[in-house]
């Protein structure tokens, strides 16, 4: 399909179905956690997701060569993707959905942040200062809220916050290391690859394996599964279709579906303070990801 310079109804569509299944994902995590131990879900979701991405790439013809350059960065960026996961999972089983989807779905912001102190040339304009600034009072009221019952743990909250950064650090390397020099679909193989044994590696000091697993355990897997190798294949279909700043754009809604499903599905409490939270860091990711006003084509077509 041609490169488009702006995001038409097809994406737009697309890209609200990507963020509501991103938000709903974090429920289907939960859920998961009654039936299995968190990292070894993490490290089972990642096993079996690795054949339809290794059937996808022969499909395609593709290859999985990296260039010798680009190994190293291969098992670095494995590894950072299981920690980001650990971590992950691990808040999902020790706070609520509504509060690790606000503090996570912050990720675009420490992007931000990291690219400014680390890359030449990838400045904070003041928009996006302004954006940063709200997004982080909005994650620190998240944490620093503590409502009563078990629903608001402090170590998930803190958990949930380590894999926000994990997640922006590995967008970064993605885009400034040789590991960029890799095709998407193989980006996405190499991590999960290398991911597996070290997920099961870490799931040995976590306790038993199997919880009560049912089949809503199996079908909460199944979900995961399927998003983690066909949606995130789609969504590198899109960054390669439209502009990136118009597929970032909607990263907004994912911690508002978060936050929506979390109350819904599992009758969490979402308190007034969380409610400011959320408010905060969707208004600070819609300024960080808007594109600057411009008629140039090459402003338009992001990356």
């Amino acid at each position: 399909m041609q490169r488009k310079d702006h995001i038409d109804a097809f994406g737009a569509v697309t890209l609200i179905c990507f963020a509501v299944a991103l938000g709903f994902n974090q429920v289907v995590v939960k859920v998961a956690n009654d039936g299995l131990q968190p990292v070894f879900a993490a490290a089972l979701r990642s096993l079996l997701a690795l054949p339809i991405l290794l059937a996808w790439i022969r499909l395609r013809g593709q290859s999985l060569y990296v260039e010798p350059a680009a190994r190293p960065w291969c098992a670095l960026m494995g590894v950072v993707f299981a920690v980001e996961f650990v971590c992950l999972f691990l808040a999902l089983d020790l706070t609520s959905v509504a509060r690790t989807s606000v503090i996570f779905y912050g990720m675009p912001v420490w992007l931000a942040l990291l690219a400014h102190i680390l890359v030449p040339g990838d400045r904070l304009s003041p928009r996006k200062a302004a954006g940063l600034a709200l997004a982080m009072a909005g994650v620190a009221v998240a944490i620093l809220s503590r409502g009563s019952g078990g629903e608001a743990g402090l170590a998930g909250d803190l958990l949930a916050l380590a894999a926000s950064l994990l997640w922006a650090l590995i967008a970064l390397l993605t885009k400034v290391s040789p590991f960029s020099r890799v095709p998407p679909a193989q980006q996405l193989t190499w991590q999960i690859a290398v991911s597996v044994p070290v997920l099961f590696a870490f799931a040995a000091f976590f306790g038993p394996a199997i919880r009560d697993f049912d089949g809503i355990t199996a079908a909460a897997l199944g979900f995961q599964i399927l998003l983690v190798s066909a949606g995130f294949l789609l969504w590198m279909w899109l960054m390669k279709i439209y502009p990136a700043s118009g597929v970032t754009s909607f990263s907004f809604l994912s911690p508002v579906v978060g936050v929506f499903f979390g109350w819904l599905l599992l009758g969490e409490t979402v308190g007034y303070a969380l409610w400011v939270a959320l408010a905060l860091v969707a208004a600070g990711l819609v300024l960080v990801n808007r594109p600057p006003r411009t008629t140039s084509m090459s402003a338009q077509t992001g990356k």
